[in-house]
């Protein structure tokens, strides 16, 4: 089993000819295993199934389509009902749905089995009925960035990747479309949670699981730079992101604590290199922040850090002015930065932060049930 793999192991034991089924712990949610796992895990357990069997399980479960077109003949009830009792009966509850009427965006709040929120958003596409599923990675966060709601939480647990395949389900089934694309930016951050978040993009781009390319998927990053490296290093083909919202040192540090963990020229030194390693344009998140980071030396700073690398900016408005106060550009700020941003070169996207009237920001719902502001 490959190191990406390794925090299976609590599920998926090795072989043993002399151990009771009733020993071995039970097959984890289908969720989040891919066919070779699911096989594995059953004949662990005693339970004979061949990897075909493995693929139409997963494909009834997760498949987009429903598996009308993976499934051509059902598994035997014997073999169907071992299943079930080997198998870990754990899912997801929706405790909250918020509907904006006015864009369509739909935030959802699960609860896990233990008692854990976490939360997903269906984002409607600019294609008519297709949408994208942004989800979580963590409950709660540990990187404590100042304008973000899910930084007041701090981290609680980091959710395993059955728990993100199943919400993207979830989502999926009561979309009134196709769903196209996953982002994992949702509560926490994902390379903190590199491992179960890696594997839960495998399933969701795997032919008998999720289905999604893997070209739209995305994995943002505040800038953990040897987890960027790592990432680059392992040549994945999913989307990355990499927050900077700001390239003045001092400034990045006061709004991104992570930032005196890793400087500003380290992140730097991983854009650069994924950006060799990938041969193509950067995606760099930027939220801007009225006042704070929309200055000519901003601009400067980041001409002179990453000038030369071929870069897309995303510029994001804040959504959450309750904590820390920090107000959104008003329409003339925003037009002025982004004009002096032309002196880039690179392309520039204002991102839309959909259903802002319900809720718009990743952890205002879960704040809500854990400490009412």
């Amino acid at each position: 089993m490959n190191r990406r793999d390794d925090c299976y192991n609590r599920y998926v034991p090795q072989p043993s000819a002399t151990a009771a089924a009733d020993a071995v712990p039970l097959v984890p949610p289908v969720w989040g295993l891919l066919p070779e796992q699911l096989a594995h895990a059953l004949t662990a357990r005693g339970i004979p199934i061949r990897d075909d069997e493995a693929r139409r399980v997963i494909a009834h479960r997760v498949a987009i389509d429903g598996a009308r077109t993976i499934v051509r003949r059902p598994l035997s009830r014997a073999l169907t009902s071992a299943i079930a009792r080997a198998s870990d009966p754990s899912d997801l509850e929706i405790v909250e749905k918020a509907v904006d009427p006015h864009d369509g965006f739909v935030k959802y709040l699960f609860r896990s089995p233990d008692g854990a929120l976490s939360e997903a958003v269906r984002i409607p596409l600019e294609k008519p009925g297709c949408f994208s599923v942004c989800l979580s990675s963590q409950v709660g966060c540990a990187m404590g960035c100042v304008f973000c709601a899910t930084g007041r939480l701090g981290l609680d647990r980091n959710l395993r990747a059955w728990e993100m395949v199943r919400a993207f389900c979830r989502v999926r089934d009561e979309a009134p479309g196709r769903i196209t694309g996953a982002v994992f930016m949702g509560q926490g951050e994902p390379f903190h949670n590199y491992d179960e978040v890696i594997h839960a993009a495998r399933i969701l781009s795997h032919p008998c699981a999720g289905r999604i390319s893997a070209q739209a998927i995305t994995i943002s990053t505040v800038g953990l730079v040897p987890q960027i490296r790592r990432y680059t290093a392992e040549g994945h083909r999913y989307r990355l992101i990499i927050s900077l919202t700001s390239a003045v040192p001092a400034r990045r540090a006061q709004l991104l604590p992570i930032a005196g963990r890793f400087t500003i020229e380290d992140v730097a030194a991983a854009i650069r290199e994924h950006a060799s390693r990938a041969k193509g344009r950067v995606t760099v998140a930027w939220v801007v922040m009225s006042g704070v980071n929309t200055g000519d030396d901003e601009v400067d700073a980041l001409r002179s850090l990453l000038g030369d690398v071929p870069l897309r900016l995303n510029l994001i408005d804040v959504n959450d002015p309750r904590e820390g106060g920090y107000r959104r550009a008003s329409d003339e700020e925003r037009k002025g930065f982004m004009n002096r941003l032309q002196v880039l070169g690179v392309p520039l996207v204002r991102r839309y932060s959909g259903g802002a009237s319900r809720h718009a920001a990743c952890g205002m719902l879960a704040a809500e049930r854990i400490a009412p502001v």
